[in-house]
């Protein structure tokens, strides 16, 4: 008979992940378990390939529209992490039990109403533990009893306390008639899973490792395959795919995939790569080398009586080992001296942590990071992590299509280029300063949400500012970049949202804030040879109601509003020098209506050639 061994986790925590290899080295099982999406299996076989380094997540994603997307991410620290691990290293197969992707995006279009209500204890059954434990503080629960004790077999007991806490606050299974709820799916998804591998011909031992809350549900007498089948049947697919991505400390602790969370991924990941003795006295020598980073005096006696009173207030609360709480109180008393700015810094840098995972270039990527790769190297514009200074001609096709990539680029939020100043007066060369920083690889996961090519997503992008911006100047604005970044469609959309616009618009300094970047952009059809024409229509429509609406603008102004409409007028003068002829006259036979009334502020107003302005 194949025995089942269902190791109960916390989800990135270093204690549980010490405990499961452990486990593992004991029990060698002939298979691994893991919760996980069961469509990502395949993925697996890559954790132990030197170049993927975590943090790291899984990005599952819908393949005819990537914005409907879902992240299961992993840190070093990670039991799911460390199983796989040891499977991989261990030549023992290893597969995802949990729902496929293709059902949880499926989901995604379900409004929360339809999902249900859950119970506080359903989603965070830690916080349950500790509050019977008598701890009000959760965390500092697991701490004590997993975190702190390392590799203590702790599964068993764990697993009847969470069956404690299921039977307090599981309400009835689905009346029937009503779908099964999503924790229902996902049980009878991990079982189904869990039949098959122990009716594999050799296996006799076999490895669960889940998050403790799903324990009491694959122990025990489990419900038959049927009505595991049923709970199943019908269930939503959209098709899907999946994809290792790079991922942040940062981003582990504000966005985990996980409901468990972790608030303090740089101090876990010291617990789990750090042997437990000398945890507290490596974790305050780094943070003393990151203060003095900081031109922090920080002396090795601070380190020492550091480490003492940590040390010491673990034993006032009789604790096992002193834990971050200590540690945190530590750091504020002795090394930054009570600063809280200090202390705030080495949460941020420490205890959260900077670090950011890599992928190898050989596995499968997001559609977006593959065409910017694709283009990248089409245009032989490679990344390099050093910074370098560009400066492109855009009289040349090459350069051209650099320019268009790194505007695009940017209207992503994928900062590959900062524009950068050149030398000489000529509008057709275009400085960057060029710099691929290893943090743009998560950039461009967030940005895949637009689009799956570089093109595609940045217009959508654009687009979307179109139709959810209220500001005009911002959708003027949003057009200048689309017409540098070559995104005709985008400029389209653009175009019919500052028509719709300034067709409602009554305030006349607004739309005077639009003109200048419809005027700038004139210059494109001369330099990249854009299409210009539609845009010189709408820049013609804007002046025109600029010009209606000017009188009764500079109607009875005080000093400020004065000031701030002097500065609109320049700027739009600056514009209609790149008009049409018929524009420019109307706006200064505008200037001189204005100019002979003798109540307009007394502001001195710059006059254009031709015209003469009065003081009121």
């Amino acid at each position: 008979m194949t025995a089942v061994h269902v190791l109960g986790i916390r989800h990135h925590g270093p204690g549980s992940a010490r405990a499961v290899v452990a486990e593992l080295e004991r029990l060698r099982p002939q298979v691994v378990l893991i919760e996980g999406p069961a469509d990502a299996t395949e993925l697996l076989a890559h954790v132990a390939e030197p170049d993927l380094q975590p943090p790291v997540a899984l990005l599952g994603y819908a393949a005819n529209d990537p914005s409907t997307s879902a992240f299961w991410p992993f840190g070093v620290f990670s039991p799911e992490w460390q199983a796989a691990r040891w499977a991989v290293e261990h030549d023992v197969p290893a597969e995802f039990i949990d729902l496929p992707v293709a059902q949880t995006l499926a989901r995604e279009d379900e409004a929360p109403s339809d999902r249900g209500p859950e119970d506080p204890a359903r989603a965070d059954p830690i916080a349950a533990l500790a509050a019977a434990a008598g701890y009000d503080d959760p965390e500092r629960w697991w701490d004590d009893v997993i975190e702190s004790r390392g590799e203590h077999d702790v599964f068993d007991s764990l697993g009847e306390a969470m069956r404690a806490v299921r039977e307090a606050v599981t309400a009835a299974p689905s009346a029937d008639g009503a779908p099964p709820s999503r924790e229902e799916r996902r049980e009878a998804h991990m079982r189904k899973c869990l039949r098959a591998a122990m009716k594999r011909d050799g296996v006799e031992t076999v490895v669960v490792v889940c998050g403790a809350w799903h324990v009491p549900a694959l122990t025990g007498k489990l419900p038959s395959a049927a009505a595991d089948n049923k709970l199943l049947a019908g269930a939503a697919k959209v098709k899907s795919r999946a994809a290792w991505v790079p991922w942040t400390y940062s981003r582990l602790s504000s966005e985990s995939g996980y409901g468990a969370g972790v608030t303090s991924p740089g101090w876990y990941h010291h617990l789990f790569t750090t042997e437990p003795g000398e945890v507290v006295v490596r974790w305050l020598t780094a943070v003393a080398e990151l203060l003095r980073s900081e031109d922090v005096p920080v002396s090795s006696a601070h380190i020492i009586e550091a480490t003492r009173l940590a040390e010491g207030l673990a034993a006032l609360r009789r604790r096992p080992l002193a834990g971050l709480a200590e540690v945190d109180e530590a750091t504020l008393a002795v090394l930054c001296d009570g600063s809280a700015e200090q202390a705030a810094l080495v949460r941020r840098r420490a205890v959260v942590g900077e670090r950011l995972g890599t992928v190898p270039e050989h596995l499968p990527v997001v559609p977006l990071q593959a065409d910017i790769d694709a283009t990248a190297r089409s245009l032989r514009f490679s990344p390099s992590a050093a910074v370098k200074q560009v400066v492109l001609d855009l009289r040349k096709p090459g350069d051209v299509e650099k320019s268009r990539l790194l505007h695009r680029l940017r209207v992503l939020g994928v900062e590959w280029g900062d524009p950068a100043a050149t030398s000489g007066k000529g509008t057709f060369k275009e400085g960057w300063a060029v710099q691929w920083r290893p943090e743009l690889s998560v950039d461009v996961v967030v940005a895949s949400v637009w689009g799956t090519t570089v093109p595609a997503a940045a217009t959508r992008r654009l687009e979307a500012i179109a139709e959810e911006s209220t500001s005009l100047a911002e959708v003027t604005g949003a057009l200048d970049v689309a017409l540098v970044a070559d995104l005709p469609d985008a400029v389209t959309v653009l175009l019919r949202a500052i028509e719709d616009r300034a067709a409602v618009a009554h305030d006349v300094d607004a739309l005077m804030a639009a003109l200048p970047a419809l005027g700038r952009t004139q210059r494109y059809g001369d330099t990249r040879g854009t299409d210009t024409a539609a845009l010189a229509r709408v820049a013609s429509g804007l002046l025109v109601r600029v010009c209606v609406g000017l009188p009764a603008a500079v109607t009875g102004l005080g000093d400020e509003a004065a000031s701030q409409l002097v500065g609109r007028v320049d700027a739009v003068e600056d514009t209609v020098g790149l008009l049409p002829d018929d524009d420019r006259d109307r706006w200064y036979e505008a200037l001189r209506v204005v100019a002979d009334r003798p109540d307009v502020h007394g502001s001195p107003w710059g006059a254009p050639p031709g015209c003469c302005w009065t003081r009121g």
